[in-house]
């Protein structure tokens, strides 16, 4: 304990003397750092924060020193957070390559893999996005039919994915693809990895119910894939994408936890005023959110109990789906509440007042939490099957 007591020091005055101020408190999505060839940054305090948080390794806290992770423990990681959120710091860096890729390639890449690609990630260098889902394969994601044929020392990957977040913004992608047509389909898909300004691949967003389009068509047509870009072994992609989409369900499920945004309790005393008592002036929704609070508070310490289970190689695959499942439903239930909350102002959808809609957008963008990732419906038979162990699952 004084170890983590003297780390809890040292990450304290670190952080208040490197956290510059116009990253405290709650980001809007416009405020989200990204990172990438392209990055744009809010203010100059954004682009400084990732610069700093980068260089000390601790957007990807836990990974080792040699990567260009903070090399942290399980229990300074959590005492590294909880110092981040005691100041309101904004998260330095979103990332599909923190979130996802980097833990795959730590299991299954190669030590040239990890040194070529995990340093770059840690400092926001390169976005990465997501090739799994197409047209005919979204639950059923062994299906996948972007074929790759073996051209000696490389491939010529053509076909299409669909929902690929961000990918008309991403520098590369990890995608899946099928290389054994003739095996059965959990066998004969293989995990690579390529620039998205090869020559070949095209995006179009896909506009949503919210009006935005983070989601996006991509085509590849003869794109040249080199093989030393293979990430685990020829044919025995499926064994890397489930490790994936393991730590894909945790990131979704995450959105449960709204430690990082501001109380809704707040929002809802902005819209119906207080009482005479100094309460939300609205008994039943006030009593709603006291449950909705009381449920992300036991889902976080939920979350933290699976990450100890996994660090210490104790945690049951199928956890994250548990995770995924209920972390989407709090999320949908916490907008739910927001717009409850502002009534019908909360349906303005453009103007200044409204910040350009961005309740009634986040509450329909929520609308996709219980799809992307793997379908709830999928998430619950998953959890039937090898949690519960029910009969006939």
């Amino acid at each position: 304990m004084s170890d983590l007591e003297t780390f809890r020091a040292e990450a304290r005055a670190w952080l208040e003397a490197n956290c510059p101020a116009d990253v405290r408190g709650p980001a809007t999505e416009a405020e989200w750092i990204w990172g990438g060839r392209n990055a744009t940054f809010a203010t100059p305090g954004h682009k400084l924060w990732l610069e700093r948080m980068g260089a000390k390794g601790w957007t990807a806290p836990e990974w080792p020193t040699e990567y260009g992770g903070g090399g942290l423990s399980r229990e300074e990681a959590k005492v590294l957070a909880s110092e981040l959120r005691r100041i309101g710091a904004q998260s330095p860096l979103n990332s599909f390559g923190v979130w996802m890729l980097g833990p795959a390639l730590l299991a299954f890449g190669t030590e040239e893999q990890k040194l070529k690609f995990l340093p770059p990630i840690v400092r926001g260098e390169v976005r990465w996005c997501q090739g799994y889902s197409e047209p005919g394969a979204g639950s059923d994601l062994a299906s996948v039919q972007t074929r790759a044929e073996d051209r000696g020392d490389h491939w010529i990957v053509n076909g299409q994915k669909i929902w690929t977040s961000y990918a008309d913004q991403a520098d590369w992608i990890f995608c899946l693809v099928r290389t054994d047509p003739e095996a059965p389909k959990h066998l004969g898909i293989s995990f690579v990895l390529f620039d998205m300004a090869t020559p070949g691949v095209t995006t179009r967003p896909i506009t949503l119910i919210s009006g935005k389009s983070p989601f996006c068509e991509t085509f590849f047509d003869d794109v040249r894939v080199e093989k030393a870009n293979l990430v685990g072994t020829l044919n025995r992609g499926w064994d890397v994408a489930k490790h994936l989409l393991a730590h894909e369900r945790t990131m979704i499920g995450a959105m449960g936890d709204a430690g990082g945004g501001r109380p809704l309790s707040a929002v809802a005393t902005d819209a119906l005023g207080l009482d005479e008592t100094g309460r939300l002036d609205e008994p039943m929704l006030r009593a709603r959110i006291a449950e909705l609070e009381i449920d992300q508070a036991a889902f976080r310490l939920s979350m933290e109990r699976t990450g100890d289970l996994h660090k210490a190689g104790q945690a049951h695959p199928a956890l994250a789906s548990m995770l995924k499942y209920y972390g989407s439903e709090l999320n949908k239930r916490r907008h739910e509440l927001a717009m409850a909350a502002g009534g019908i102002d909360a349906l303005e959808w453009e103007g200044e007042r409204s910040h350009g809609g961005a309740a009634a957008r986040d509450w329909l963008r929520t609308k996709a939490n219980s799809i992307e990732g793997g379908t709830s419906e999928i998430q619950l038979n998953i959890i039937a099957k090898h949690l519960l162990q029910l009969p006939g699952a």
